[in-house]
């Protein structure tokens, strides 16, 4: 069964992704952007089967029951090379595919993607402050502040897998032209000195090109901020004091930029002769990209590993061609969906389980509906966790 959303820019297919997937036709889509599932529950097979021991107490019981209650997320399809065989079928040469992991599944769903043919790119890491250890203590004598679990070191990045489709053509060039995917879109993601995007807004046709400038690899340039990098954060504070202060000389505009200045952090590495100087100073994270959850992130929705709108936009807007078409084959509430419609693009969305089908519908429906939107928000939504939900519980005792 599929849904219509949004005057049909964005689809819902209601099924299993791979059964989907058989049906779609072939380099049919622009860009894939997905949350797969993270595969945290495989202790599921020691103490969640059919037959198995009942599990009394502690971390084995809630274990059993899968990852924040939730048994999808056991299994292991994101580690599979033919489900993403699968995808690599329907994406266009060229085309780039962005998967959210655990630091844990990471290695495990990226050899995977690659076995299935993709080119894998270096990861883009997303940091955060507000992950939460969970760790025990050692009762015993000679280990006072000694701890063991699965996550004793507090939680703080999650990665992003970048890959992309080889080209069919001869020249990337040549295999733009021909399916218009193969490139990222540079300037409409520059970083401003606030850590939010410069030059480009959301909607097709709303980025500002540099003119030429686009050579100045980190640098900022004026009107439209540094080259993005493959780290991006949270904007909260913890993050913020991680970072070095970094202050950036006024100079006049045709004063040297000499290489080792205080200034050159995240800005061009080498003498610029007549360099323009930016006076902005604080923390360095303002030199990557700021990801900040929204209150209406969630919409009441109970899936664990809902993600900030403003991020998935950030990424749908990095590898979609304008206008494009984006693939979400592990859709949940339909971030990537919104991400896309906002963006002034398409969104093919697929998802199995019937509770998030209803989330889906209901978060497009508020999409253009804020006064209603922002009512739901506040009467629905708590925000907690890494990504937004208590991913990670507090230290145990």
């Amino acid at each position: 069964m599929s849904r219509s959303f949004l005057d049909g820019k964005v689809v819902l297919h209601c099924g299993d992704c791979i059964d989907v997937l058989a049906t779609m036709a072939e380099n049919s889509v622009d860009a894939v952007v997905c949350d797969p599932p993270y595969h945290l529950t495989s202790i599921v097979k020691r103490f969640g089967s059919e037959g198995a021991a009942e599990a009394t107490g502690g971390v084995y019981k809630r274990s059993r029951a899968g990852f924040m209650g939730k048994q999808w997320d056991g299994g292991d399809i994101a580690f599979q090379p033919s489900t993403w065989a699968a995808v690599l079928r329907v994406l266009k040469p060229g085309g780039y595919l962005l998967a959210f992991a655990s630091t844990r599944g990471f290695g495990r769903m990226s050899v995977a993607i690659e076995d299935a043919g993709f080119i894998t790119h270096p990861l883009i890491a997303w940091v955060f402050g507000s992950g939460f250890p969970k760790a025990t203590r050692i009762k015993a004598e000679g280990y006072d502040g000694f701890r063991y679990g699965g996550q004793a070191l507090k939680p703080a990045i999650e990665p992003i897998y970048m890959g992309q489709k080889p080209f069919s053509e001869s020249t990337g060039t040549a295999n733009i032209l021909r399916w218009g995917t193969g490139a990222v879109n540079i300037d409409a993601c520059r970083v401003g000195d606030d850590g939010g995007t410069a030059g480009a807004g959301a909607g097709a046709g709303a980025v500002v090109f540099s003119d030429g400038l686009n050579g100045s690899f980190g640098k900022p340039v004026p009107g439209l901020g540094r080259w993005p990098a493959n780290l991006i954060h949270d904007g909260s504070a913890e993050v913020l004091e991680a970072f070095p202060r970094s202050d950036i000389g006024g100079g006049p505009k045709d004063a040297t930029q000499t290489a080792g200045s205080s200034w050159a952090i995240g800005a061009e590495r080498s003498p610029v002769p007549g360099g323009a100087q930016y006076g902005d100073s604080g923390s360095a994270a303002r030199f990557f990209y700021s990801s900040k959850a929204d209150a209406d992130d969630r919409l009441g929705s109970k899936h664990p590993t809902v993600k900030p709108i403003d991020l998935m936009q950030y990424l749908v807007r990095l590898v979609t061609p304008p206008g494009g078409t984006v693939l979400d084959c592990f859709a949940g509430t339909g971030s990537t969906g919104e991400a896309a419609f906002r963006e002034g693009m398409r969104a093919v969305l697929i998802e199995r389980e019937p509770e998030y089908q209803a989330d889906i519908a209901r978060r497009m429906e508020l999409a253009e509906n804020p006064t209603k939107r922002a009512a739901v928000a506040k009467s629905k939504n708590n925000l907690q966790g890494a990504e937004g939900t208590p991913l990670f519980g507090g230290e145990a005792a």
